[in-house]
């Protein structure tokens, strides 16, 4: 069994699980501090981080199925679900569970769907046109690990290759980046933190998970200009994204406060 083979099948394995266990855990939290921060916002951080799950744990599919067209179809059906409906739904999850003083907006919420739509629209145009073909990678417990590859047999188009990435520094990466900026700008700007004083260190958790997700998906981008435009190269961002669920994970676990209550009660109910 090669060792792309197995990479290909069990990172992004072990990235799902971790994010399962995240949305396990905003579920387990939020059946005390919903009625603190607000339930909508726990249920649709749940649901976010739920659906990244399934968007990892999907990914050896892209390998394992067959020969082209079948990594190409895989990747495009994952992508759309990622840049159309994960990504913006992230964004408007933290939207709802770090609420400003005037709500959410309905239209911000209808435009980060449709920027998402559109990018992925654009994304899987582009890989019609660039996967003309799949290489074996090895084999994986006796089944062929295949790849999708950009332009066999042609010359590779470098402005589809750019527009392609560039499709993805809109979904999810701006999406991510808007995030992470509007965490910032609430835990420092955050009026009830003497009440809930661990609050700020909560969302600097959050906020630093979104940053390692940013610079992940950011350097597997430069991997694939300047290292061959296969698809296992972004089993960097994989990596990047478990290290990020983990930090992310933590500011799920810390109590909104010093001597936390709620989770005395939560333990006393269970």
């Amino acid at each position: 069994m090669e060792l792309r083979a197995l990479i290909n099948i069990f990172v992004p394995i072990i990235t799902a699980l971790v994010f399962f266990y995240m949305a396990m855990e905003i579920k387990r939290v939020s059946k005390v501090r919903a009625l603190i921060f607000g339930e909508i916002g726990y249920k649709k951080v749940f649901t976010a981080f739920l659906m990244f799950a399934i968007y990892f744990a999907t990914r050896p599919l892209q390998n394992l199925i067959g020969p082209h067209p079948w990594p190409m179809i895989i990747n495009s059906s994952r992508q759309f679900f990622l840049m159309a409906v994960i990504a913006p739904a992230i964004f408007v999850s933290i939207l709802h569970w770090i609420p400003s003083e005037k709500g959410t907006s309905k239209a911000l919420e209808y435009a980060s769907f449709a920027f998402g739509f559109f990018s992925a629209l654009i994304f899987i145009l582009i890989n019609n046109v660039a996967i003309t073909g799949s290489k074996e990678l090895g084999d994986f417990f006796g089944m062929k690990v295949y790849d999708a590859v950009w332009f066999s047999g042609s010359q590779m188009r470098v402005e589809l290759m750019i527009a392609h990435l560039i499709t993805q520094l809109i979904s999810p990466v701006g999406f991510f980046v808007l995030s992470a900026s509007y965490v910032r700008h609430r835990r420092h700007n955050y009026i009830l933190s003497e009440v809930y004083n661990l609050m700020p260190l909560k969302w600097k958790y959050l906020e630093t998970g979104l940053i390692v997700f940013i610079g992940a998906w950011v350097l597997a981008g430069i991997a694939a200009i300047f290292g061959g435009y296969y698809t296992y190269l972004w089993l960097i961002y994989f990596g990047g994204s478990i290290i990020a669920g983990i930090i992310e994970l933590r500011g799920v676990q810390l109590p909104p406060r010093e001597a936390p209550a709620d989770m005395k009660n939560l333990s006393a109910r269970g």
